[in-house]
C-alpha cells in the first residue's frame, strides 16, 4: 500500500487515503482505532489476548455512550510477528484513518511499524513490546504500558545469580529484537551478579526439532537454561530437553504468559519460571472488568488487561482534551498523570515508558502459572 509520502511525491490526490493525522478533524462518524498483533502464526495466542482486551475496552466505551459523542470502531491488524507484514499493516491502518493503535506485540514488529505511524500521524501504545529501542528510538507517538527488557533482564539476571550459584547456565535467544535483547540484558545482570554462563547461543525460530541444541546443552552439563524468545519455541526446547533426560530448570520472559505454553510442554513445563508484572487480574482496579470477562468464561490472562488499559488510557486523555488529535494526546499523556486504568495508576516519562515497572517471578504448576512468593 502506498503511504502518504509516496502519494505526495507521485502527485496523486489524497482523498481516498487520509492519514490518521487528518482523521481527528473528521467530526462525524465513528472514531477509528486499531489493535495490531499476531492474530495468526506461532504467537497467535498472544494476539488473541490483545484482541479480546481491545474488543472489550471498545465495547465498554460504547456502552457508556461512546467518546466525545461518537462511537468508537475497532480495526484489527494481523502482523504475524513479521516485521515486513507489520509495516504493511501499519500502512493499511493509517489508510483506514485510525487515530490510535494498541499494538503491536512483538518488538520486531512494533519498532518498524512505529515509523509508519509517526509519519502518518497515528498514536501507538504497545501492551507488550519490551525492547528498549521501541521508545529509545521512537518518535512523538510511541508509548507502552508494559516494562522494558533492560528492567526485566535486570530482575531475571539477578535472580539467576542469587539462586543458582555454582550451576551451569545456558542463555538462548531467537536472534530477534525481543528475544535477543532480553537475553543480552539478562546475561549482563547475571554476569554482574558473579555468575558466568557456559553457553550463549541463538536458535532458529519456527523449527520443530531442537534436538541438536538440546544435545549441545546436555553435553555442557547445563542445569539452568534461560530462553529469550517466544512461548512456542521455549516450550518445544524445554519438552525436548526433558525427553532427552535433562534435569534442567527453564526460565523465560513475559512471552510465556499464555496457557498455550503448557499445551506444548505438558508435564515437562512443571517448575518452569518466567518474569512478568504482578498479576493484573488480582489488582483492585481490575476487579470489575475481570468479573465481566469471567462472566463470559474468559480468563483475562497475559496481555488482555494490558491491551484494555492501553485503550482505556488513550480514551481518558481524549476525554480530558475533548479531542482525538494524536499529537495533542501524546503530549498530554506525558504531561499529565497518573492515568487511572485496570492496571492501576500509570504515568509516562518523556520517552513514553511507564515510570514504575513491576517485574516479578512466576512458576508453572499443574498447567497454571502463579506468582512466586519470596
Amino acid at each position: 500500500m502506498l503511504n502518504r509520502r509516496t502519494l505526495l511525491q507521485s502527485g496523486l490526490a489524497l482523498p481516498a487515503v487520509i492519514g490518521a493525522g487528518d482523521a481527528f478533524a473528521q467530526g462525524t462518524g465513528p472514531i477509528r482505532i486499531a489493535c495490531a498483533g499476531p492474530l495468526t502464526g506461532s504467537n497467535a495466542a498472544a494476539g488473541d489476548q490483545m484482541k479480546v482486551g481491545a474488543t472489550q475496552a471498545v465495547a465498554d466505551l460504547n456502552a457508556a455512550g461512546g467518546l466525545l459523542g461518537r462511537q468508537v470502531a475497532l480495526e484489527l491488524g494481523d502482523d504475524a510477528c513479521d516485521p515486513r507484514q507489520a509495516v504493511s499493516v501499519a500502512n493499511q491502518l493509517a489508510g483506514r484513518r485510525v487515530v490510535f493503535v494498541a499494538g503491536h506485540y512483538c518488538s520486531g514488529s512494533s519498532i518498524p511499524a512505529s515509523k509508519v505511524y509517526a509519519e502518518e500521524g497515528v498514536l501507538q501504545m504497545s501492551p507488550a513490546s519490551t525492547n528498549p529501542r521501541f521508545t529509545d528510538e521512537g518518535g512523538w507517538n510511541t508509548f507502552r504500558v508494559c516494562g522494558r527488557d533492560d528492567q526485566q533482564g535486570l530482575v531475571a539476571g539477578k535472580y539467576i545469580a542469587d539462586n543458582f550459584k555454582g550451576k551451569k547456565v545456558a542463555i538462548l535467544h531467537d536472534n530477534q529484537a525481543y528475544g535477543k535483547g532480553l537475553a543480552e540484558e539478562t546475561k549482563k545482570s547475571m554476569n554482574a551478579g558473579g555468575l558466568q554462563e557456559v553457553l550463549f547461543t541463538a536458535y532458529n525460530p519456527g523449527e520443530r526439532d531442537y534436538s541438536a541444541l538440546v544435545s549441545r546443552m546436555k553435553g555442557a552439563g547445563v542445569d539452568v537454561m534461560y530462553i529469550g524468545g517466544y512461548y512456542t519455541e521455549a516450550g518445544l526446547i524445554l519438552r525436548q530437553s526433558k525427553e532427552q533426560g535433562m534435569n534442567v530448570t527453564m526460565i523465560g520472559g513475559d512471552s510465556l504468559v499464555t496457557k498455550d505454553f503448557w499445551q506444548i510442554t505438558g508435564a515437562a513445563g512443571e517448575g518452569a519460571l518466567m518474569t512478568f508484572s504482578s498479576d493484573p487480574r488480582n489488582r483492585p482496579t481490575a476487579a470489575r472488568v475481570v468479573q465481566a470477562f469471567k462472566a463470559k468464561n474468559i480468563d483475562p490472562e497475559g496481555y488482555v488487561l494490558y491491551t484494555y488499559a492501553a485503550v482505556e488510557i488513550w480514551a481518558a486523555a481524549a476525554k480530558k482534551l475533548n479531542a482525538v488529535d494524536p499529537r495533542r494526546i501524546a503530549a498530554e499523556l506525558k504531561a499529565s498523570g497518573p492515568w487511572q486504568s485496570v492496571l492501576g495508576p500509570i504515568s509516562f516519562d518523556r520517552k513514553g515508558d511507564v515510570t514504575v515497572p513491576d517485574y516479578v517471578f512466576y512458576v508453572w504448576k499443574n498447567g497454571n502459572y502463579t506468582e512466586l512468593k519470596s
